[in-house]
């Protein structure tokens, strides 16, 4: 198992981190850079339907909560594929397993753009999710790979900080261009940047072998720690609510808030930026007390939801608690994240796939049982459940006590 900070021993050639303690060398930022880059097309690969939902479903004669299975096929692939391809890919290079998902990514997406009826393009979808599985769980465990031990809060940020930049340009930047043009075209838009992320991967990140395979073994044992049960639990809970009710934002802006369709893209756009900095800014709690932000996070996230229900019924409400919803999910990938590596500091890439197989679960089901209560109850309903889950993450927190090495940090 590769340690998540590497050793001096068992990385490449080029410098390791523990050799530049006071300094990181401005080709390793770059290097995390890069894995950011991956993780922006990943999310907005798995995220662009949200936002064409609508379009999708009136082209191929489907509807909203049938169109809602773009996000929940990747998803549940997503899940199998994140803790089951670091025990199949052995001690393949990380840079070069990398390199081949994100081309998978790009040669789904362009499957997409042409999909000519709806089960091909959830054919297409399935390919996504093996991408996004895949990278996600090796991405959070090179970047930190890539920095010293006291930087890694910093690097864990740049690198999710690529998923919350997704909902800033990729999702809304998605939602414009089919609104200006088609919903094939932002899928082909998006297989194309697919292509610049594989440059940049190439040209910036340095090889990364495998030490020691991830086996079965190794993966059964986190849990044996509990503050990793409870970040699978918490991370679980936290982006199923969001999804039950995110994956509906459009409509919700729509029909419960009163926007016109035209200012759904640019709200989007408010609440990705907003991410960014809740992404930034639990970066920086965590460098201090983890689990406080982290109730914090939930909870906020909690409110938002209950309020979007009962307030949420004008555009200016609406758009309002938008952004504070972005900014109470920005915070979620990397402060559980940051939770999870500080309990399990030895075991960075079998926790990280842990988490990100549940990540991903929750996506999946998140959109699945939005669209059946969307379908069957009504769409405000999907705010209740969202602020539901998200209060029970919230106790979770609150009831799991730090571990030793998480108390260390």
């Amino acid at each position: 198992m590769v340690s998540a900070v590497g050793s001096p021993a068992q990385e490449s050639p080029a410098p390791t981190p523990e050799s530049t303690p006071e300094r990181v060398p401005l080709h390793r930022w770059l290097g995390v850079a890069a894995v950011a880059m991956g993780t922006f097309a990943m999310v907005t690969s798995e995220a662009l339907p949200v936002g064409l939902l609508t379009s999708v479903g009136g082209a191929l004669d489907v509807s909203e909560g049938t169109a809602g299975l773009m996000v929940t096929v990747p998803g549940l692939v997503a899940s199998a594929t994140a803790p089951l391809l670091p025990v199949a890919i052995g001690r393949l290079d990380r840079r070069v397993v990398l390199l081949g998902l994100i081309t998978l990514m790009v040669g789904a997406n362009l499957m997409s753009a042409f999909a000519p009826n709806f089960p091909l393009l959830l054919a297409s979808r399935f390919l996504v999710g093996i991408a996004i599985g895949g990278f996600w769980a090796l991405a959070a465990g090179i970047a930190v790979r890539m920095v010293p031990e006291r930087f890694i809060p910093r690097a864990t940020a740049i690198a999710f900080g690529g998923a919350t930049a997704a909902n800033v340009l990729g999702v809304p930047a998605g939602t414009l261009i089919g609104e200006l043009t088609d919903w094939r075209v932002a899928f082909g838009v998006l297989g194309g940047l697919g292509l610049v992320v594989v440059v940049a991967l190439l040209l910036l990140l340095p090889p990364l072998p495998a030490t020691e395979p991830v086996r079965v073994r190794t993966l059964a044992e986190q849990f044996r720690n509990p503050v990793v049960r409870a970040g699978v639990l918490v991370t679980f809970l936290l982006v199923s609510g969001h999804y039950t009710a995110f994956t509906f934002v459009s409509p919700i802006l729509q029909d419960v808030s009163g926007m016109d369709q035209a200012l759904v893209g640019p709200s989007l756009l408010a609440f990705g930026v907003a991410g960014i900095i809740g992404n930034f800014v639990a970066g920086a709690l965590g460098g201090h007390d983890i689990r406080k932000a982290l109730i914090t996070i939930a909870g906020l996230l909690a409110a938002v939801l209950v309020l979007m229900a009962l307030v949420g019924g004008t555009v200016v409400t609406g758009l309002g608690l938008l952004i504070v919803w972005g900014l109470a999910f920005g915070g979620i990938p990397v402060g559980v994240q940051t939770w999870i590596l500080r309990a399990a500091p030895e075991s960075a890439e079998a926790a990280t796939a842990l988490n990100t197989s549940m990540f991903n679960l929750a996506i999946a089901l998140g959109a699945l049982f939005g669209g059946l209560v969307a379908d069957n109850l009504a769409l405000r309903a999907v705010l209740w459940v969202g602020a539901a889950l998200a209060g029970l993450a919230a106790a979770a927190v609150w009831a799991t006590r730090s571990t030793r090495s998480e108390a260390e940090v």
